[in-house]
């Protein structure tokens, strides 16, 4: 009982307003440059014409024809644009918890639908963000000539001619993810915490060793990639396709759904999987060990 009644302290101890979302903010910060730092060919190639028959060969074709500064395209990008979206996404949670312990009986956990509807709503406002960063990104990424210098130049070319809507291209499908996919996300992470914190009576968050901490976060970033994976092929699909009437391949996101499930089957919503999950148990390891890092400095 005594671990139970401790995380409900360690929420209610911490006062909301503006000190504490500054706290969580440059926390979030720290989690994001971690994940960019230690970070969409094949899930967007031609499947008529590949490019790549796979990881391994997507490597060596990069390292062969564009060296080393092949695998960070597009990567300037999410590491301005990742450090806001992580910021946001545990400013959000974070409020999110102590809106619901603040709801709850003093001296209990939250419930998990609690967590997931706390992470989902994390998701759901960093998505306003992540969307045309990964848009930009994606661009960046598959682009094999010369189209954009950069992504300013990707972000100007686009809004002069499309615009607003230009920009926000494949917006309903990236918040249909996030919303889906960090609740899954820190509904994993917390729960293993929570877990953690009654089996061994531990008082605060903090004494969680940090082998724990990186093993939560690498549970977590299979937890979300498990379950949107169809969804974000889709939105690399949408947010990779034309712009005009001419030029589109898809008019909406169940429209791209179906045409993905007639030309490929269901290996269509996997392609580019390996990779994914490969990347996710370190790239959300660290994440979650930053913001958990820098936390503790800051409290």
């Amino acid at each position: 009982m005594a671990s139970v009644t401790a995380e409900k302290i360690e929420i209610h101890d911490i006062q909301p307003g503006m000190s504490q979302a500054v706290k969580d903010c440059i926390s979030g910060t720290v989690g994001g440059i971690a994940q960019v730092l230690f970070g969409q060919r094949l899930q967007t190639q031609s499947t008529t014409n590949p490019v790549y028959s796979g990881m391994i060969d997507c490597v060596k074709k990069t390292r062969a024809q564009e060296g080393l500064a092949g695998f960070y395209k597009g990567t300037m990008t999410p590491l301005v644009g990742i450090g806001a979206c992580v910021s946001i996404q545990f400013v959000v949670l974070e409020a999110m918890k102590r809106h619901f312990a603040s709801v709850n009986k003093k001296g209990e956990f939250l419930s998990n639908s609690q967590l997931y509807l706390a992470g989902a709503a994390s998701g759901l406002a960093n998505s306003f963000v992540s969307g045309p960063v990964e848009h930009i990104r994606t661009r960046l990424q598959v682009q094999t000539g010369t189209g954009f210098s950069g992504p300013i130049d990707c972000i100007h070319q686009i809004y002069n001619a499309h615009g607003i809507r230009g920009i926000y291209k494949g917006q309903a499908i990236t918040m249909a993810r996030e919303f889906q996919g960090y609740g899954a996300y820190f509904l994993a992470y917390e729960y293993l915490v929570q877990q953690a914190m009654k089996k061994n009576n531990l008082q605060k968050r903090s004494e969680l060793p940090t082998w724990k901490v990186c093993a939560f976060g690498a549970a977590a970033g299979y937890a979300m990639w498990f379950t949107i994976y169809p969804m974000d092929a889709i939105k690399s699909k949408l947010q990779t396709d034309g712009f005009t009437a001419q030029s589109k391949q898809y008019s909406s996101a169940l429209d791209c759904a179906r045409k993905t499930f007639a030309k490929e089957g269901v290996a269509g919503f996997f392609r580019g999987i390996g990779p994914c999950l490969l990347r996710a148990a370190p790239v959300n390891a660290v994440t979650f060990m930053g913001f958990e890092m820098a936390m503790r400095v800051l409290s």
